[in-house]
């Protein structure tokens, strides 16, 4: 049955499928890896795993249930759980409009590095920093973002189960085996077990002072938000489209523990390659367009594992550009449907893929900061457009709606969703939730939101 005319998921598999889909994407294959890398590795990774507990699944619960109970996307399900928090669903539906502005650039980088990728097969090797500092400067880099574009606007016209789901139940298990893979071969380079070593032997360097401890959950703590699309409306989304009978509790389980299993083997993937490399683990973007190369040129068997790695990126790339178009379609029809007015999935994802296309044309001509193109947008001093829309994002308005979340479900109508999750299932973690929305999680809240702050200043003044 089509829920008010915007689409519904045909299986509970599919819909774990799109919301795994969503949350691992480059935030896993390469924000986890090197934000762990510049947050000492283990000690990111513990902080890491309690914000997934303690904020990360009650958030997820909170969000996959309100979309369920309300059928509708984040704005209209926040007016109907409180009309004086409907701004804070406008909040978040705005989210995936700033990241879709630049994931698409990203996407187009990784098809790009794909297709040459397939050189490697023909002897065919090529320089990973010339090649990077070329995609950054140079206008033809432009093509490949419009490619990226065109395939994540045809799946989303699909709809939710023709589109969306179908490819993503193709996607996501390819995914996780190639990933699988490609540990296997990192793991057993000559030089591996220090990359693994600094992944899971317990050290604690980061945590000598309390600024060292605040760092590094700041850093876990905006890795989470991004990784786990938390406060972006993408999940509200799906949740609208998901079947009554489905176990919420279960589902926001498996979401949590299946995008830190990505994220873990991704960091598997990456960390003891580049220490049997010698490659600096916290090299941002480098890590993921120059390091990586620069490995695959050296192995042996390079091109096969060359070749799985930018599939595998490429797949996570489209389907967290999937979530992020979705979740602002859903909104805009929701509007449409309340205006009496017909469920134009055609007519709004041509709007949604307007600004996208506008918002990765700003991102990609300014090449990181690299080109002159796009100064006039370095907000607030911000060093290039990427960072701008970021810093919005990601920085302010992913953990600052998620905290007023928490209030409003800890708060202000505590045990809103319990019958939406008792419907299905019975409500086995319910104590626990309850003290982790009203508690615990707006306490790390609060402090990933101070942290997000300072970092957005720097920024400003860096």
């Amino acid at each position: 049955m089509e829920q008010q005319n915007k689409g519904q998921f045909n299986s509970n598999f599919g819909f774990l499928m799109a919301a795994l889909g969503s949350a691992v994407g480059l935030g896993n294959l390469w924000g986890f890896p090197y934000k762990m890398g510049l947050g000492g590795g283990f000690a990111f990774l513990l902080l890491y795993l309690i914000l997934l507990v303690v904020v990360g699944y009650p958030l997820i619960l909170s969000e996959i249930a309100i979309g369920r109970k309300s059928q509708k996307a984040a704005i209209e399900a926040y007016k109907e759980i409180h009309p004086g928090f409907t701004f804070n669903g406008v909040l978040q539906t705005v989210v995936p409009f700033f990241l879709i502005a630049f994931y698409c650039t990203f996407g187009g980088y990784v098809m790009k590095y794909f297709f040459k990728s397939l050189g490697m097969f023909a002897g065919n090797q090529f320089d990973p920093g010339a090649t990077f500092g070329e995609t950054l400067v140079n206008t033809s880099s432009v093509i490949w973002v419009l490619i990226f574009l065109a395939l994540t606007v045809v799946i989303v016209l699909g709809g939710v189960s023709g589109g969306i789901e179908k490819f993503c139940k193709v996607a996501m298990p390819a995914l996780f085996v190639m990933l699988v893979i490609i540990v296997i071969r990192s793991c057993t380079l000559p030089g591996a077990g220090e990359g693994l070593a600094f992944l899971f032997k317990p050290h604690f360097e980061g945590f000598s002072t309390a600024s060292g401890v605040f760092e590094t959950l700041k850093l876990a703590g905006s890795q989470m938000f991004f990784s786990l699309s938390l406060a972006s409306g993408c999940l509200i989304a799906y949740g609208s489209y998901l079947d009554k009978k489905e176990n919420l509790e279960k589902d926001a389980v498996i979401i949590a523990v299946g995008d830190t299993c990505a994220a873990v083997l991704a960091g598997m993937a990456i960390m003891p390659a580049c220490s049997a490399y010698g490659i600096d683990f916290g090299k941002g973007p480098g890590l993921l367009f120059v390091s990586m190369p620069t490995v695959f040129n050296d192995m042996k068997g390079g091109a096969i594992f060359a070749f799985l790695f930018w599939l595998l990126v490429f797949f996570a790339c489209l389907s967290s550009s999937i979530g992020m178009m979705e979740g602002g379609i859903s909104a805009i029809l929701d509007s449409r449907i309340k205006a009496g007015k017909s469920a134009n999935r055609f007519g709004v994802t041509m709007v949604m893929a307007a600004w996208a296309l506008i918002g990765n044309l700003m991102t990609t001509l300014d090449g990181l900061g690299e080109r002159t193109t796009m100064q006039w947008f370095h907000l607030f001093g911000i060093p290039d457009v990427l960072d701008v829309w970021d810093a919005v994002a990601e920085g302010i308005l992913m953990p600052v709606t998620g905290l007023i979340m928490a209030i409003l479900i800890g708060w202000v109508v505590p045990h809103y969703i319990d019958d939406e999750v008792e419907s299905s299932s019975a409500f086995k973690s319910k104590g626990f939730f309850n003290f982790c929305i009203k508690w615990l999680g707006p306490i790390f809240m609060i402090l990933i939101v101070w942290g997000q702050i300072q970092s957005v200043i720097g920024l400003t003044q860096g």
